[in-house]
């Protein structure tokens, strides 16, 4: 199954390609497909080779074995995004004629489960940027991004992403580039932009910097990246005491559901996202539904239980 490997390798290669300089997409979601598809490579070497499993000979048996194999170790919305990048993949080799037809056709791409965003109170946040106290520059870096993700609700592929020229101080704005390779600009609280001045003064002690562009860098001056944004949440959540913990997404989540609760438009918090669609911004008005209820509950005479 060796030469499985070698022309699945090639014909990935090539897709990084597609993706980066026709689809416009970011190193991240590239990162993701690629990821997947190495996971799929590893499926066919390792299925029994009597099978038609070769790489450019699989079927729709094949393909719902792999399924199978996914479904027990992934969540259903796991499974639909690594079946949607194998699908992807096997669209762009049926585009440029390598094969005749798309051996996904047909097969259906699971629900995803449906899961209210997970939050922290106000209170949360403040504790949780409170805790990156300290005089060491990558103390102000992190809260530079804790104050940053929060108030502006970025991803945190968005965040990574940013350079120094793209946060005008003084405007009170970030330019960001999002999904689909689309651009939005999006305010930036006083504080935050106060944690950024602050960051910047200490900016070139971080090492010798090698990426002169990068807002954010990690102690070797290179670009700071979406996993070790991950730790340094973590390890704040963990030095505030917040039950639960969390990751970066939910520091987005807070932010679009305290804005939510504040009487923002939903129109506008879907501006501030950089959501497509309206109805992926509208799953926060059901975590306010379930506060007015719980409050309601709680308060009202004739809602008490006897």
């Amino acid at each position: 199954m060796e030469s499985v490997s070698v022309a699945m390798r090639t014909y990935i290669e090539s897709f990084k390609r597609h993706l980066k300089d026709e689809m416009n997409c970011s190193p991240h979601t590239i990162r993701n497909y690629v990821s997947d598809l190495l996971q799929y490579e590893i499926f066919l070497i390792d299925t029994d080779s009597s099978s038609r499993n070769t790489f450019m000979e699989v079927d729709h048996l094949t393909i719902r074995r792999y399924l199978a194999d996914l479904h027990v170790k992934n969540s259903r919305s796991s499974v639909g995004r690594k079946l949607a990048s194998i699908r992807s993949f096997y669209r762009f080799l049926v585009r440029e004629g390598l094969l005749e037809s798309n051996p996904l056709e047909g097969i259906a791409t699971p629900k995803a489960e449906k899961r209210l965003p997970k939050f922290f109170s106000v209170d949360d946040i403040f504790r949780l940027i409170e805790a990156a106290k300290g005089e060491k520059s990558t103390i102000a870096r992190d809260k530079a991004i804790l104050e940053l993700l929060y108030s502006s609700g970025l991803r945190v592929s968005e965040l990574e992403s940013l350079n120094l020229n793209e946060i005008d101080l003084s405007e009170g704005m970030v330019k960001v580039m999002g999904k689909g390779r689309k651009e939005r600009m999006i305010p930036v609280g006083n504080k935050a932009l106060e944690a950024v001045s602050e960051y910047l003064k200490c900016r070139n002690s971080f090492g010798h910097v090698r990426d002169e562009k990068a807002l954010f860098l990690n102690c070797r001056g290179g670009r700071l990246t979406s996993r070790s944004v991950a730790r340094i949440v973590d390890k704040y959540l963990r030095r505030a005491g917040v039950a639960g913990h969390g990751s970066p997404h939910t520091l987005r989540h807070s932010f679009a559901t305290h804005l939510l609760d504040a009487g923002a438009d939903l129109r506008g918090i879907q501006e501030l996202l950089g959501h497509a669609s309206l109805s992926t911004t509208q799953k926060y008005t059901h975590i306010t539904t379930d506060k007015l209820m719980e409050v309601y509950d709680k308060a009202h005479p004739r809602a008490k239980k006897g």
